[in-house]
């Protein structure tokens, strides 16, 4: 064994350790003592023909590290790292690569023979992380240093060529478009299934009438199925921005290069099309240093969640003792550990929670990217999360939301108990009087007097006699009676995309067609 070399100086000296040198680096204040121990230490684990702890020298050199003499600190790699969360792109990293050597043959930029050996390489790194038996290691950064350095570990020179003509930085960026990709597509099945769900919940209820309501007070009766319907409208404009999102994201970075492009003769249209995108990005400098197509991927997330938000809380307000509306069944609830009677509508409680932890991933990513100038900047490694971290819950809200939706009852009976309240049926009794000549302004006030009339005398409109009615207005006829109740005000609904019988099943034939929904028992 080598001697083991100590300066004396305690200030300044490192201390060298085995034949190769490991370098440990030593504090200005170490002790004699403590350098012994190191030395001993060091001269232990080599007799055990064991490597040291983790030290600078003991780490692999970087793929990036030709000009630097020192390896980075544990705590800046430890800080630096992105494979602990960037390694879900590891199926779009592989995918590019492979495009990506492809061209480069193709070009003239390596051999037919190297690109299929990389090729096959990257598929069989693929098999290993799909089998849970690929090694992620945090001294490689991320889940591109990853895949290839250990393609260069199992197929050695050729994979060298294969960062030839590209940069992490473009790299990066058409792994993420492509995820992003991937993640809308997934989102909008979901938000398919969400509104057959609601579909088929509608259909479920035919007839059954409840109070609409406006700034929480009850206001005008509507067709239950008229209201889930609106949340299926809705969420076809969630799916609609998440397809415009999807087409503005659909354009390739790869061959961008760090930010300027390159003077190798690479085919960008060829790689383009092979990975599925609409075409190469017309800028080098946009195409690796913008991340508008995060940020509207997370406005779009924003915007369901909120329509999300919006039917939990409404539903959470049904399901209550208040209310009474709405029953969820066993298999979608929860109970209280102090209070045996409870039966709670958790997961609509938890739809309407996430929705702020979707906006919040927003706002990150909209502060993480306000002040970055051109091109690429480290900041943002930091889109990821936020990203992953919306797409998850949206993804969970929609399916859980459908689940509620399969297995939720309505109480008829309570909500026609419920429906006397309140005079629902006044703006059809104003329609009433309009269509009898009376200007729309004067019947308000009459109807309104008629209500006041009905409040003293603690009764409903359909209960005043004619001779009462005409008393606020000779106009009033016997055939007033076939606009007072519910019932007849939702007859009488009659103007496009109305609350009636006739335009809300209309609306249903629309959405069976649309969602291809069968309708056999």
């Amino acid at each position: 064994m080598e001697s083991l070399l100590v300066s004396s100086s305690l200030t300044t000296s490192p201390i060298f350790c085995s034949s190769k040198h490991a370098l440990i680096p030593k504090p200005q204040n170490l002790s004699f003592s403590t350098a012994r121990l190191a030395l001993f230490t060091c001269a232990a684990q080599q007799m055990n023909n064991s490597p040291p702890p983790s030290t600078a020298a003991a780490k692999e050199v970087k793929l990036w590290g030709g000009r630097f003499e020192e390896s980075v600190t544990d705590a800046v790699e430890k800080f630096t790292e992105s494979i602990s969360f960037d390694k879900a792109l590891y199926k779009q990293d592989i995918m590019g690569s492979k495009a990506h050597a492809s061209m480069l043959a193709k070009q003239g930029l390596m051999s037919d023979s190297d690109r299929d050996t990389i090729i096959k390489g990257l598929e069989e790194i693929e098999r290993q992380i799909e089998a849970g038996q690929f090694v992620w290691r945090t001294d490689r950064e991320d889940v591109h240093m990853n895949i290839e350095a250990a393609l260069t570990d199992l197929v050695g020179e050729p994979a060298k060529k294969l960062h030839t003509a590209r940069s992490r930085n473009d790299q990066v960026a058409t792994d993420f478009r492509l995820w992003c990709r991937d993640a809308i597509d997934t989102i909008i099945s979901r938000i398919k299934n969400l509104q057959i769900a609601m579909v088929k919940l509608a259909l479920q209820n035919e007839g059954l009438i409840v109070p609409g309501y406006t700034h929480l007070q009850r206001a005008q009766p509507v067709l239950l199925q008229h209201l889930l319907l609106a949340y299926v409208e809705q969420l076809e404009r969630d799916a609609g921005r998440l397809l415009d999102c999807r087409a503005r994201v659909n354009f390739c970075p790869l061959g961008a290069c760090a930010l300027a492009g390159t003077g190798l003769p690479i085919d960008r249209f060829m790689t383009s099309e092979a990975l599925g995108f609409t075409a190469p990005m017309r800028n080098s400098i946009d195409a690796v240093s913008d991340r508008d197509f995060v940020l509207e991927l997370l406005s779009t997330n924003s915007i369901t969640a909120v329509h999300l938000s919006r039917l939990g809380e409404e539903w959470v307000l049904w399901a209550s003792e208040e209310f009474g509306f709405l029953t969820p069944s066993d298999s979608v609830s929860t109970g209280s550990s102090i209070m045996p009677q409870k039966k709670n509508p958790d997961p609509m409680e938890l739809v309407r929670g996430k929705s702020a932890r979707v906006i919040g991933d927003l706002v990150s990513l909209l502060v993480l990217c306000k002040g970055l100038p051109h091109a690429y900047n480290r900041d943002l490694q930091e889109d990821k999360e936020p990203l992953f971290d919306s797409v998850k819950a949206i993804v969970g809200m929609l399916e859980v939301s459908a689940e509620f939706a399969q297995n939720v009852s309505f109480n008829r009976e309570r909500i026609q108990k419920a429906l006397p309240a309140g005079h629902l049926d006044a703006t059809t009794l104003a329609d009433y009087l309009v269509q009898k000549g009376i200007p729309f302004r004067t019947s308000h006030d009459i109807v309104g007097r008629s209500v006041a009339l009905c409040v003293a005398r603690k009764c409903e409109l359909q209960d005043l006699s004619l001779d009462e009615l005409n008393s606020l207005h000779p106009i009033f006829d016997k055939d007033v009676y076939e606009f007072l109740g519910v019932e007849n005000s939702i007859k009488k609904f009659s103007s496009y995309g109305s609350t009636g019988s006739e335009c809300v099943a209309g609306q249903l034939d629309y959405w069976i067609d649309r969602l291809s929904i069968s309708t056999e028992r």
